[in-house]
């Protein structure tokens, strides 16, 4: 991957709806080249896809929060198993350092996410967990 790449991708992150023509248009390349460039992007899984990034107005009332736990030793594949039943869980990080996992969940009310986090604590295999509620987003660069 080369500097090109790495600004056509810069551009598809702001707007992956971005016509091919004004992306070449403002890097000063063919459209052709462009256009071959994400094909290729694709085919080596540098480019995995495109999704909806949903606005503040569709999260509105959601409640997001940060959930950090440590699992017992051998216990990651069934905790894992576990996790991927709920619903409310977004995402699931490994990690180092006093954590072994870092949730990302979402859930619809208070009450919601009480169970969540008290069905992520009940699951065998989890020593310890820890949750960080979300206020408000100051920077969001995930694409």
């Amino acid at each position: 991957m080369d500097e090109t790449d790495r600004g056509l991708l810069a551009h598809l992150s702001k707007n992956a709806r971005m016509p091919v023509a004004i992306i070449a248009r403002r890097m000063g390349l063919a459209r052709s080249t462009v256009q071959a460039r994400i094909e290729r992007l694709e085919t080596r899984g540098i480019i995995a896809g495109y999704a909806l990034k949903l606005g503040d107005a569709a999260r509105e009332g959601a409640i997001r929060a940060t959930v950090l736990i440590s699992i017992e030793p051998r216990a990651t594949g069934p905790v894992l198993a576990r996790l991927k039943s709920l619903p409310q869980i977004e995402t699931a990080h490994t990690a180092s350092g006093r954590f072994d996992m870092i949730l990302n969940v979402t859930a619809r009310t208070t009450s919601e996410l009480d169970q969540t986090l008290d069905a992520i604590g009940e699951i065998d295999g989890v020593k310890s967990s820890e949750s960080l509620i979300h206020l408000s987003t100051r920077i969001d660069r995930a694409g």
